[in-house]
């Protein structure tokens, strides 16, 4: 069975949601609880090649710290990853990854995609 990988959130309920549907996949990730092990800059950078995201689609825009500190000015994608490697609250969860591919669970049912990626379903 392949490897899977979910950076978590536990108090974020779409995080719960992946998690839980995933086991009901018999799938037991590797937890990554990103917020109190902030991710480095070339992990950030190696997710977002995975989602085949920039790293502006990875941004909770929802965020003081989004709207503080980024929505203001025209910040680099190195900018940006480096606010999230201070600030992991601003990267968007859940993130599930299996090998070289990743999805964003939200909502949590795009986990199928990645559980079964010639129709994305189980």
């Amino acid at each position: 069975m392949p490897k899977y990988r979910l950076y978590h959130n536990p108090r974020c309920s779409k995080s719960r949601q992946t998690l839980e549907l995933l086991r009901q996949h018999d799938i037991e990730p590797e937890i990554i609880l990103y917020l109190d092990s902030p991710l480095g800059i070339s992990e950030l950078s190696d997710l977002l090649a995975k989602l085949k995201f920039q790293a502006s689609d990875l941004l909770r825009k929802g965020e003081s710290i989004y709207k503080e500190m980024v929505k203001p000015y025209n910040l680099s994608d190195q900018d940006l990853l480096a606010l999230m490697v201070e600030y992991p609250k601003l990267i968007e969860r859940p993130i599930v990854v299996c090998g070289k591919s990743a999805v964003l669970g939200r909502p949590p049912e795009n986990v199928l995609k990645i559980i079964n990626p010639v129709n994305g379903q189980s």
